[in-house]
């Protein structure tokens, strides 16, 4: 399972894109709005074939069902609140409530493991993980701005726990797992000589 991309949440998206901006000194591109979901997002290059995606609800759009990545109970400033893998096989990735739903966006097609009340699988913990159906995914698609992670670290009470269940699965020695009373995520990123953390 290797590491696809980090997502920042905020209230709004031009909240969100200002505050990341702010901090690395970079442009977001434009994404796309998910519809299932009644969101939207802008993206960012990384190094290395990832990306940064700030995603926020579209208050344009409709929802029938809860919103991933618990964007429905989203308050305050925009943070760092999701990482997503991309497994070899994706079916035996999907615990902790996540289930198989088909996703698109333009000529993008995923699938994505999302749990039906659209929390995140522990709280944030453990990674949301997704299939992509697409010959060039957006980390090799997008320009590299130069921007490098270099330290995602996953804060959880069960953090050993999380540590365990992705030994020998999860491919990125930059994850580290600390055990923590909060959950909470943060990223270490580097862009010429300026070391940023989210």
């Amino acid at each position: 399972m290797k590491l696809d991309h980090l997502a920042i949440a905020a209230e709004t998206l031009d909240e969100g894109v200002a505050w990341a901006e702010e901090r690395l000194g970079v442009t977001f591109l434009n994404g796309g709005k998910h519809e299932r979901y009644g969101t939207h997002n802008k993206l960012l290059g990384l190094a290395g074939s990832i990306y940064l995606e700030v995603i926020a609800i579209d208050p344009d759009a409709k929802c029938s069902v809860p919103r991933w990545f618990n964007l429905d109970n989203f308050s305050g400033p925009p943070r760092l609140a999701n990482w997503i893998c991309e497994p070899s096989v994706l079916d035996p990735l999907l615990v902790h409530g996540m289930q198989r739903v088909p996703m698109q966006r333009g000529d993008l097609r995923w699938d994505m493991g999302v749990p039906p009340d659209g929390t995140l699988p522990m709280g944030g913990g453990f990674p949301t993980v997704l299939s992509w159906d697409t010959d060039v995914p957006p980390g090799e698609l997008l320009p590299s701005t130069g921007v490098v992670l270099e330290e995602l670290t996953v804060r959880h009470p069960l953090a050993e726990t999380i540590a365990a269940e992705l030994e020998g699965v999860l491919t990125d020695d930059r994850v580290r797992f600390r055990k923590d009373d909060e959950i909470s995520l943060s990223a270490q990123f580097r862009h010429r000589d300026k070391v940023v953390t989210l």
